[in-house]
């Protein structure tokens, strides 16, 4: 994989914690309100593993965040 490509995955992943934070939500009531555990909310946000797009639109309505926001 392209070494743009994880730090791309870094950038998406801080944008992720910072609307989590915005919206004064933990990574386990993230988590609950996307049907994942707090790990993996943890996972995405460190970069370790990738959301895929089912996630991120996940995430994107339960932070009422526009998609585009998170990973442009």
């Amino acid at each position: 994989m392209p070494v743009w490509v994880h730090a791309h995955l870094r950038v998406i992943g801080e944008r992720i914690r910072q609307a989590r934070k915005g919206a004064h939500l933990s990574q386990v009531q993230l988590g609950e309100r996307v049907g994942r555990d707090h790990k993996t909310i943890h996972r995405w946000e460190s970069a370790a593993t990738p959301p895929n797009l089912i996630d991120l639109l996940l995430v994107a309505d339960a932070l009422n965040t526009p998609l585009s926001d998170l990973v442009r």
